[in-house]
This record gives structure tokens, sequence and C-alpha cells, in this order.
């Protein structure tokens, strides 16, 4: 016991007091992409062009953030004249389309379900599904349960059982494989439940798009609530989304 009360004086308090102070990330994070409207058509097209997602509308000067991996591509093109990513890093999204972006996205906790925040603002158990992912957006998540994020301060919890569970997180790009196992989860989960769409590859495929391996995107087998996008979400990319769409009332 001793030993305990020791290398805690020694190490202090671990923990971030985000959301009660901003986190400002790395230079070098990419997040909400800035697009430069006034940009013009040919530099947009050779930025669509170099996109290995095809998630740039040159024409709309939009971005797809459900297909976007975040490479970085586009902002090498003239220097970034038609877009650059900036250091927000809150990018869930309550709908689909919104993540069609032309560099703004809705409030979150505006546009989430209130009645979730009424059935699960206390207490949110989540069941992971990894239906084929490469292990980034998992091991990402798993991040949010060292001390530094502490996710179970906030009543939010990932739990072994979807019986015991609120609502599944899913990632991966669904695999011909894993789509029965998937279903079988959200069966096993009591209604009301959530479901929550994490990374490109469960939102659109990701690099996987197009492919007979996959079952398609998570919304076309089962309605999505919660969308964050990224390849891989960074942790704070994640609780930032659910806190906005689950905790906060506006």
């Amino acid at each position: 016991m001793l030993k305990i009360i020791k290398n805690r004086m020694e190490q202090g308090y671990k923990t971030s007091t985000y959301p009660k102070d901003p986190i400002v990330l790395y230079h070098r994070f990419r997040g909400i992409p800035e697009i430069n409207q006034e940009c013009s058509t040919e530099i947009a097209e050779q930025c669509a062009n170099i996109c290995p997602q095809n998630a740039i509308n040159a024409v709309t000067k939009t971005i797809d953030l459900g297909r976007c991996t975040f490479c970085g591509h586009c902002e090498t093109v003239n220097d970034g004249a038609f877009v650059r990513f900036s250091e927000n890093f809150d990018l869930g999204a309550a709908n689909r389309a919104d993540l069609v972006t032309d560099g703004s996205l809705p409030n979150l906790a505006e546009h989430s379900k209130h009645h979730f925040k009424k059935l699960f603002g206390r207490s949110l158990q989540l069941r992971q599904v990894s239906a084929a992912g490469c292990n980034s957006c998992e091991a990402d998540t798993n991040v949010l349960n060292t001390p530094f994020f502490d996710l179970s301060r906030f009543g939010i919890d990932f739990v072994a059982s979807p019986r015991h569970a609120d609502g599944i997180h899913v990632t991966g790009p669904i695999s011909n494989n894993m789509k029965k196992a998937l279903m079988d989860t959200y069966d096993a989960v009591p209604s009301p439940k959530i479901v929550i769409a994490s990374g490109c590859c469960s939102i659109s495929g990701g690099p996987f798009f197009g492919s007979e391996e996959i079952a398609g995107d998570l919304n076309s087998l089962i309605p999505v609530d919660l969308y964050i996008p990224g390849c891989p979400p960074h942790p704070l990319t994640t609780l930032h989304a659910l806190l906005s769409f689950f905790k906060r009332t506006q």
C-alpha cells in the first residue's frame, strides 16, 4: 500500500482535464478541412484526380469525410491552394450527408437525437465490433480507457456482452465473413439501441470501397445514429463525438 501511495505522489494526476479545458493537438494532426471556395476548378480537379478515395468533388468543391483517409495528398497541390487541414478534431456527424462538407459541419449536440440523452445520459454501455478492421481504429478506441482519457469518468464503458450494451461501436469495412457476426451482435443488443460507425471503413468501405469482399457500408445494413470519420479517428475525435451526441444538451 505504501508503494502505491508513493507511486501516486511521484506520478501526480495523469487524467486530462478535457472537456473542461481545451486541448490543442500537434500541428501535423489533420482535422476538419479548410476549403478555399475561391480556388480555381482546375486546381480542385487536380486534387480530385490524385485523391485515392474519390472523396473530392471538384465541381461543388466539397470533400466526403466519410470516404477521406486524411492522407493529405490534396493539401500538397499548389501549396494547399484548394484545401488545408485544420487541427479541429470535432468531426462527428449525426447524418451521413453532413460528412460531404465544404469545410463546415453542423453542431453535433444540436443535431443529435435528444431522446438518447434522456435514455443514456448518465450511463452508456457500448459493445465494440471489429468487422474486419486493420486494428488502427480499434487501437485508438482502446486508448480511451487509459488514465489520460479515462472514458469511464463520463459514464461511458465498453462491455464484453451485447446483452449488457446500449449499442454497438463498429469499425472495419464489414467483410462478408463478418456480416453475420455483426448482425447477430446488433440483434443481441436490447432495444432501444444505438449504432456508431467509426472510421472511414465502416462509414463508406474506406480503401475497400467497391470490393466484392465487403458487405457494404454500415448504414446499408443497419441504421446508423452517429458517424465518426477518420483513418483512424483520433481518440479525442471519438470522445468529443460521444460527449456531444449523448451528454451535452447544446
